[in-house]
């Protein structure tokens, strides 16, 4: 087994850059579990040891699949799943945060992933109905039970990590962070370093778009979630290509892909940042490695924050309904 460089999230050691799973089962698409599993045993061969899934993604399949790929192999992993989007056939998705459903979607992940504790596990989106004192009162308790070994939150505000901060240690907000998604930067992340918190970035690629792969929404699947996505909407996508398009021609020069760009980037962002890029394939997770060794000097970081400065995304992250679950 490779080693990586090891950052911390809050007293947690993990790898640098940790594994997205989400893909594996949900929102992009078919895939295949067994070419999956033989990514995820590449992860952890490669040094990976962060591995992120959360019970919304696949209806449980992706910690089901999670659990087949870490039997045997458990001492390698820090294994991070996450709670609160509940999703009942013919109804909206909603977010739970009351301390029954805490208790109850921590005893079903964790029988998924066919394991006795889970070592860092977040509120997947905080509930606005429920004070947010219960929902962590009722993590921390899980803790005290030896259940789960560190808490996080997913997409909160400045004043609920605070807040939540306050009743038990939060030792990771995982949020969106990427050159075109930068909503952490004036408050979040300030807040999350005043307390010790580390920062694990998801989609740090921009969903795949800042790899420059994309040039149209045609040849992803009809059940793909970027279709629904203001940034690849028309007139929204051609404005984005063109800021990929000056970050192709950065990455050329420098040697490197543009994903890997990108993705360093976000790696440079602070020693507390450890980025979760997804991927099915070996071939991806092999070139988001390479990414950590990856050095960018000021004047390169001048030139990307220049192509892909806030001002030229064209469209918001999420939809309408999307954007009502974040940075509660």
């Amino acid at each position: 087994m490779t080693h990586l460089p090891t950052r911390y999230l809050g007293e947690l050691a993990v790898s640098a850059q940790g594994l997205g799973c989400m893909g594996m089962s949900h929102g992009y698409g078919t895939s295949d579990d067994a070419q999956s599993i033989a990514t995820l045993h590449r992860a952890l061969d490669l040094g990976v040891t962060l591995l992120d899934t959360a019970d919304f993604y696949g209806a449980g399949h992706n910690e089901e699949l999670i659990g087949r790929a870490v039997a045997g192999r458990r001492d390698e992993v820090v294994l991070a799943t996450k709670f609160g989007f509940v999703n009942r056939l013919g109804e909206p998705t909603r977010v739970r945060g009351d301390a029954a459903y805490v208790r109850q979607a921590c005893e079903a992940s964790l029988r998924r992933l066919g394991v006795d504790h889970i070592d860092l596990y977040y509120q997947h989106r905080v509930d606005p109905q429920v004070p947010i004192e219960e929902t962590v009162g009722t993590m921390a308790e899980l803790v005290q039970e030896g259940k789960v070994r560190h808490l996080g939150l997913s997409e909160a505000g400045a004043q609920t990590i605070r807040r939540a901060h306050a009743v038990h240690p939060i030792a990771a907000l995982q949020s969106e962070w990427s050159l075109w998604t930068r909503d952490l930067e004036p408050e979040i992340a300030p807040v999350c370093r005043e307390l010790g918190i580390g920062l694990v970035p998801f989609s740090p690629l921009g969903r795949g778009f800042l790899t420059g792969q994309y040039q149209s929404v045609e040849g992803l699947s009809e059940n793909d979630v970027r279709r629904t996505q203001p940034r690849f909407a028309d007139g929204n996508l051609e404005r984005n290509l063109a800021i990929v398009e000056k970050l192709n021609e950065l990455a050329e020069a420098k040697g490197v892909t543009t994903g890997q760009l990108a993705l360093a980037w976000v790696q440079g962002r602070g020693t507390d940042v450890v980025p979760i890029p997804g991927t099915r394939r070996q071939r991806y997770l092999q070139e988001n490695l390479a990414a950590l060794a990856v050095e960018l000097s000021p004047e390169d970081l001048a030139a990307i924050e220049a192509a892909a400065s806030p001002e030229r995304i064209a469209g918001t992250r999420y939809d309408a309904t999307s954007l009502t679950f974040v940075n509660h």
